[in-house]
Formats: C-alpha cells, sequence, structure tokens
C-alpha cells in the first residue's frame, strides 16, 4: 500500500512539473506525470531492496526528491531539444521558424 502512495506522490510532482514549466506544447501532457510516478516507484522499490523500512522516512523523502528533480529536469531538457529540434526542421523544409 505503501508503494501505491509513493507512485501517486510521484505523479502529483509531475503535474505540478507539468504546469509549472514553460513550453507545455513541446511535450505530451501525460509524459511528465508517468515519469515522475515510474522513478518514485523504481526508487522506492529499489531502496525498500537495500534494507529501508517504510516507517523510517527516508524512503519516502529520497524517492519523492528523486521523481521531483527527474521530472523538472526532463521537462526543461525536453522543452530546449524540442525547440531546436522543430527549428531545424523548420529551416530545413524551407519553413518560417
Amino acid at each position: 500500500m505503501e508503494l501505491l502512495f509513493v507512485v501517486l506522490g510521484g505523479v502529483v510532482l509531475g503535474l505540478v512539473a507539468q504546469f509549472s514549466l514553460p513550453g507545455q506544447a513541446q511535450r505530451g501532457v501525460g509524459l511528465l506525470p508517468a515519469l515522475g510516478g515510474g522513478v518514485a516507484g523504481l526508487s522506492a522499490g529499489l531502496l525498500q531492496l537495500i534494507s529501508f523500512h517504510w516507517d523510517g522516512g527516508w524512503i519516502w523523502w529520497i524517492s519523492f526528491a528523486a521523481a521531483g528533480i527527474i521530472a523538472f529536469a526532463v521537462g526543461l531538457v525536453l522543452r530546449r531539444t524540442r525547440t531546436r529540434a522543430d527549428f531545424e526542421l523548420r529551416s530545413g523544409l524551407g519553413l518560417p521558424a
């Protein structure tokens, strides 16, 4: 049950990243929430495998921090790379930027 809450928290952090970062048109609406949930679940699972306990609190903080950092970083990097790739494609096709 705790893993479900961790994944849900990661999805919420991904939603925050999706709607707080600029360039929403350059990425899908479900990409960052799905990424946040996946990172949170994976990190919680790995931390549990190396003997972190759910009642200790560290597994929660580390999982949420990893989900938030990765979601925000991917959102920022994806915006830059997508904008650059779109510009190169348009200029290659002779379309106005």
